[in-house]
């Protein structure tokens, strides 16, 4: 089976207290492409490059691990975000992104499209979202779709028109992952549980959040389960959320949506453990760099 990531390439310049700023190939849904390439997945990343030194970075980047790269139109520069991170590692952003992806039809996979993921700025950000849902919604007749809003609200507008684009992707979506702090923004004062059951109620099969330190959450119809985050020593927490989203999408790959629908509790505790492990590698060092299966494998082994 292949999949289809749609969504944005971001150069994050990586910017600490007394030291040199360091660029590193970033973009949430570049980022879940390049984890499930890792992972030795087939990927196809449709997105859009500059020709620009931050541009080459990445599909190199991207192409290193196995990314097949479709480009909907070259914006005129890469876009890119500053990361800023405190003492801690934790990670804040400011950005300066466009988004105008035109594509009439699918791009050429190696076989069928059986995933679609979408996710973050490219799915709610005008114009190029309009071809982004209109080719999901093409698509998954024949193929499941996962979504992850990764909020920044400095890119999102009004809130309220926010929430409802956030929703429609929702209602387009089998599994959804979301973080704590993208719940805060959304829904301010409502529990991730609660939330969860909003999304639930729109269609998904699954729901997970991720609570940083604190672990993670799945919540279907059926169950909720929850999990502990793995220790580990934090160097920076940029594309920890998009590992855990490439180790869910690798851990269910292969089931369609009565799969999904069927996920049991014990079925959940497994895939929160995996997912978390590969988060637990990338936050271990610098930059969004997920593990391969075989650290996986020996992260898992290990706790």
């Amino acid at each position: 089976m292949s999949f289809l990531v749609i969504g944005e390439c971001v150069a994050d310049i990586v910017r600490e207290p007394a030291t040199a700023d360091v660029v590193h190939p970033g973009g949430s849904p570049a980022n879940v492409a390049y984890g499930l390439a890792r992972l030795g997945r087939d990927t196809t990343l449709l997105t859009q490059l500059a020709d620009d030194d931050s541009g080459r970075l990445i599909a190199d980047h991207l192409t290193g691990a196995g990314v097949r790269i479709a480009v909907g139109g070259a914006p005129a520069r890469t876009p890119t975000a500053v990361v800023s991170l405190d003492r801690l590692g934790q990670a804040s952003y400011a950005f300066d992104i466009a988004w105008t992806l035109t594509a009439d039809e699918p791009p050429a996979t190696e076989g069928p499209v059986r995933h679609v993921h979408l996710g973050s700025i490219a799915a709610v950000t005008a114009p190029g979202a309009g071809t982004v849902l209109a080719l999901t919604g093409r698509l998954r007749s024949t193929a499941t779709v996962s979504y992850d809003p990764n909020v920044r609200p400095a890119l999102m507008g009004e809130h309220g028109p926010a929430v409802a684009r956030v929703e429609r992707c929702v209602a387009l979506a089998d599994l959804v992952k979301a973080s704590d702090e993208d719940l805060a923004w959304l829904y301010p004062g409502e529990s991730p549980e609660k939330v969860a059951a909003r999304w639930l109620a729109l269609g998904p099969a699954v729901v997970l959040v991720t609570r940083g330190g604190a672990g993670s959450l799945a919540v279907t119809r059926d169950h909720t389960v929850s999990a502990g985050a793995p220790p580990v020593a934090v160097v920076d927490t940029v594309g920890a959320g998009d590992s855990f989203m490439s180790a869910v999408l690798d851990a269910l790959a292969g089931r369609d949506r009565a799969g999904l629908a069927a996920l049991g509790a014990a079925d959940l505790a497994g895939l929160l453990a995996r997912a978390g492990a590969a988060a637990a590698v990338t936050v271990s060092r610098a930059g969004a760099r997920p593990p391969d299966r075989a650290e996986l494998d020996a992260a898992l082994a290990a706790g």
